[in-house]
């Protein structure tokens, strides 16, 4: 279950697993097109067995970049990339509103007894470069399991408010697209992955967009290769902080058609509003999985694997 590191200094982290030669992920810190909203993200993703399960620079949305942390409304600004949605007009090209995450320094980059992590401070801008936020990043990767066909990574950020006036967190839906709550962790499959079976514990398809579950498991079939594979988003249950108990914060935005993407949305249906100096913390897991895993296999799995 060995774990290898190999840092790129300026442009990538990539960890590899040894015993199959897999590169699980490669996590990118260069700064791309501004007109992308520049940010880290992770791509390629990958299962064990080396199936691809992220997208990069799609044509129908160019900013999508494998696994990332976004914020497509942010007080008026876009750090999101591309067009931006305006109420009564739509997509809008708006550069002026364009902001970025930037790269600081890693306070820990090390891989060892099977377990890998990325510790990073990011801030946070608006298009004119003035500071807005700090982010404590965490990636860490564990539970490889070659038997099961599985690994997993915990993302957590602590976003911390450096502007004078609130920090508002919205999306598309919270100004006015219908089933559009893109904002936070975001997710974008390969193209193979369309049409593919999206599930909770409780119910399926197209009953999903906008709402609430622990848990999401989105399965998708490869192209190029035979078989599938299964990604699972979790929330951490700190993130229970601001719902009611039993619930979480967050709805999913999810969708097959078009495309494959996934988001536990801090702001669906109506704004995230973070004071000067609070932090918002949040928590997630991703399980990536070869095979097409069924509701009982998945929760057979998460309850082995307990925060």
């Amino acid at each position: 279950m060995t774990l290898a590191l190999t840092h790129a200094h300026g442009d990538r982290i990539t960890v590899a697993h040894e015993a199959t030669g897999t590169e699980l992920f490669a996590y990118v810190y260069r700064p791309e097109a501004a007109w992308e909203a520049p940010k880290p993200y992770l791509h390629p993703v990958r299962t064990l067995s080396g199936g691809l399960v992220t997208d990069y620079r799609p044509n129908d949305h160019r900013w999508h970049k494998g696994l990332q942390l976004t914020a497509s409304h942010l007080s008026g600004q876009n750090l999101w990339g591309g067009n931006t949605y305006v109420h009564g007009k739509g997509y809008v090209a708006l550069p002026e509103r364009i902001g970025s995450m930037a790269h600081v320094g890693f306070e820990e980059v090390a891989a060892e007894d099977g377990r890998a992590v990325i510790a990073e401070r990011l801030t946070w801008h608006p298009y004119d470069g003035e500071l807005w936020a700090e982010e404590e990043r965490r990636i860490e990767v564990s539970d490889v399991d070659p038997r099961a066909g599985s690994w997993s990574l915990t993302w957590t950020s602590a976003v911390t408010n450096r502007r004078t006036e609130p920090l508002r967190f919205g999306s598309p839906t919270t100004h006015g697209r219908p089933a559009a709550g893109y904002t936070g962790l975001f997710w974008r499959g390969p193209r193979a992955f369309r049409d593919g079976h999206v599930f909770t514990a409780e119910a399926d398809g197209g009953d999903l967009m906008g709402s609430q579950a622990p848990w999401l498991a989105y399965v998708g079939e490869h192209d190029g290769r035979d078989g599938h594979a299964t990604v699972v988003f979790e929330h951490a249950p700190a993130n229970d902080h601001a719902g009611e108990k039993g619930t979480h914060p967050a709805h999913w935005f999810v969708r097959s058609d078009p495309f494959a993407a996934v988001a536990p949305s801090w702001a669906f249906h109506e704004e995230l509003v973070l004071d000067p100096g609070d932090t918002l913390s949040r928590g997630y897991r991703v399980t990536i999985a070869d095979g097409a895993w069924d509701r009982e296999r998945v929760t057979a799995h998460l309850d082995r694997h307990t925060w």
